[in-house]
């Protein structure tokens, strides 16, 4: 798939986005709940080894490529990997999914109801790997804990900052600023994260698209003016915590916009089941996911 080709599949595509980014703060909870325990590896470089065994199990799985996935996330770890014996973004593509690199540095402390992201030093080097390896976008994580007015325009701000350096790079931004889907206040601040976003996106350079990755909303629909946005390539939703039978009742009810989880796909797969059990599990997953991204 070329650039184009790759635009269209999102933009168009019929499916959802897998999210195989967890990177080195969340990589052994996620690997305990493959099976793998944390005296079953020693050091970053062992943890990180087994983590990719998973992801790449997942990314040659029969399911995965059945077309329901029409894109991934990876850590940059994994991009820097091979899967099946090629250059990860190489063995997404030929797979026809779009592949996605996670860029941020991690969260700074919370400040008036938010975490925004850590400084990204590392982003011009990784931006310019990125674009080396056929890397199609980027996506990168803020948290918003409560519906504080100047926090959340400060988050949008960040995002939108950022997005406009990596759209300069040659790829295509994916904004995460997360909704804890714990706060109490959550349906009062999606709207003022909406009213932001929407600010946000009015003062893009003229042809620019970017991508938004939100949690779900309180209020089905609610981010339906963000969707129809000339500016926005596609709206992604993320798990947040939800299971895949939660995740998925909620996404549903919100047309137009499509799955992003990763508790949600991996969350019944192990490392002991064989081969076929492992693909039953992770195209379940799938079927499921794939339903609520097209509902509506």
């Amino acid at each position: 798939m070329n650039r184009d080709q790759m635009t269209t599949k999102i933009a168009n595509g019929d499916g959802f986005i897998a999210a195989l980014d967890q990177s080195g703060g969340s990589t052994p909870k996620a690997l305990r709940g493959y099976g793998v325990g944390d005296d079953e590896w020693n050091g970053d470089d062992e943890m990180f080894a087994r983590i990719h065994e998973m992801r790449s199990r997942v990314i040659t799985s029969p399911s995965f490529g059945c077309g329901k996935v029409i894109g991934a996330i990876l850590f940059e770890k994994t991009m820097d990997g091979e899967v099946d014996g090629k250059p990860a973004a190489d063995a997404l593509k030929e797979r026809g999914v779009v592949p996605f690199i996670k860029v941020d540095q991690g969260l700074a402390e919370e400040q008036n109801g938010v975490q925004l992201m850590k400084p990204l030093d590392k982003l011009p080097a990784l931006l310019e790997k990125s674009v080396a390896k056929g890397m199609f976008g980027t996506k990168m994580r803020s948290v918003i804990k409560s519906a504080n007015p100047a926090g959340i325009a400060a988050i949008v701000a960040q995002q939108f900052e950022v997005g406009n350096q990596i759209a300069d790079a040659g790829l295509m931004p994916m904004l995460e600023p997360e909704y804890d889907i714990t706060a109490a206040d959550r349906a009062e601040g999606e709207k003022i994260l909406r009213d932001e976003v929407l600010k946000g996106l009015d003062a893009l350079p003229e042809g620019r698209q970017v991508m938004l990755k939100l949690s779900i909303p309180v209020e089905p629909g609610l981010y339906d003016p963000v969707i129809a946005h000339p500016a926005v390539l596609k709206v992604v939703a993320l798990s947040g915590g939800y299971s895949t039978e939660e995740a998925c009742e909620h996404l549903a009810k919100n047309a137009g916009m499509i799955a992003s989880f990763s508790r949600g796909l991996l969350q019944d797969l192990r490392k002991d089941q064989s081969g076929a059990d492992f693909d039953g599990a992770l195209g379940k997953a799938i079927d499921a996911i794939h339903a609520a991204s097209v509902a509506g």
